[in-house]
């Protein structure tokens, strides 16, 4: 296994319309055992294909503590079909640095997807579990966790992020 590379904003790979999965193949599951090992190492709760600069359509996630069994969940091509309820809570994201802000999702999902395998899979999901699956199918569409901020709070966000890149660059002269 690899660790891979979690790109960060304002990287346009990030912002891009993902590809459906259709092969089933080692390729894939050896992707998916580097994305697991990469969110594991983060550390984080759910990666995306974007994030690591694949265009493709899949979701790795795992709620549990560090401390207990794994369980990692595989989303393929995943949609949601569903959703009710709203609740506003705290989110970050792997490849948006130095931010944390309240963002409003639904409460109550329904996601029709495909395992490893390719099996079809529907389930429902509630609370942190369905806020961490819109979170990660939004990156599948390009849409980031701070494109749900107000204009203001993005703007400033642009504004900090730029100039940690210009001091990066600097440093590195």
């Amino acid at each position: 296994m690899a660790l891979l590379e979690i790109l960060k904003y304002p990287n346009p790979a990030l912002r891009k319309e993902t590809e459906p999965i259709s092969e089933f193949n080692n390729e894939l599951h050896e992707l998916i055992k580097n994305m697991a090992e990469t969110m594991y190492d983060a550390p984080g709760i759910g990666l995306a294909a974007p994030q690591v600069g694949v265009n493709k359509q899949l979701v790795v996630i795992d709620l549990h503590p560090k401390d207990e069994e794994r369980q990692l969940i595989v989303l393929i091509n995943p949609e949601i079909s569903e959703g009710e309820g709203s609740v506003v809570d705290e989110e970050g994201c792997l490849s948006v640095v130095d931010l944390s802000a309240n963002v409003s999702r639904f409460a109550h999902v329904k996601v029709k997807a495909q395992n490893a395998q390719g099996d079809p899979i529907e389930f429902e999901a509630e609370d942190w579990f369905a806020r961490v699956i819109q979170h990660e199918v939004d990156h599948l569409h390009g849409i980031l966790f701070i494109d749900h901020l107000s204009r203001l709070k993005r703007a400033l966000y642009k504004k900090k992020r730029k100039k940690q890149l210009h001091e990066l660059v600097n440093m590195s002269k």
